[in-house]
């Protein structure tokens, strides 16, 4: 007999941007529509509200982690999984994405390495007013987290001529585009619920 998670799915869903009106804060409110959808319990996070530190080994040593970073951590472990849109800032991940997941993976005392990333489900988008959308930096994000033991799935958007593309709302303009972003939010989820403990 199978047995099924009947717990709601968790997903933790932010952009790797600080910037107030970020294209990427907008795209992924739209993949948390989809993951939504999907059943999942979405808790859409704005980096700005767990401010960190550049990540410094002397600090830490002297300090332990900043609150911020252990807020962040905390939303981490709370969480099946993850959506991440992240800008393309010259050809690479964004410094705030960065800075969070460095201090993110930095184990606390009586924790086990990489605690908050390992076994997790993530789904990644990014949004940029070039002509790839952000694409290259992805390559990044998906490398970094592969390597921090998260499970990333391999659809993905990225959503070119960033300026144009959402309405006044926050709305992608392009239909087909918000299926194909919703529809990473729904992957995340459902691959999550199959690989999540009965």
């Amino acid at each position: 007999m199978v047995r099924r998670m009947t717990s709601p799915i968790r997903v933790l869903a932010f952009a790797g941007s600080l910037r107030r009106d970020s294209w990427n804060k907008k795209l992924v409110r739209v993949a948390a529509e989809g993951a939504r959808a999907a059943g999942a319990e979405v808790t859409v996070l704005d980096l700005r509200d767990v401010e960190m530190p550049l990540f410094d080994e002397d600090l830490e040593r002297e300090r332990g982690l900043p609150e911020g970073a252990k807020r962040f951590k905390q939303l981490l472990l709370a969480h099946h999984a993850i959506l991440i849109s992240s800008p393309e800032y010259n050809s690479s991940i964004s410094a705030v994405l960065k800075n969070a997941i460095d201090w993110a993976s930095r184990a606390e005392p009586g924790e086990k390495p990489l605690a908050c990333f390992d076994g997790k489900v993530a789904g990644l988008l990014s949004a940029s007013p070039g002509a790839l959308g952000g694409l290259r930096g992805l390559v990044t994000v998906r490398s970094i987290l592969g390597n921090i033991r998260v499970l990333v799935v391999p659809e993905q958007v990225a959503i070119s001529k960033a300026h144009e593309a959402f309405d006044a709302d926050g709305n992608l303009r392009d239909a087909k585009q918000a299926e194909s972003v919703r529809h990473v939010g729904t992957r995340v989820a459902a691959v999550a619920r199959a690989l999540a403990p009965a």
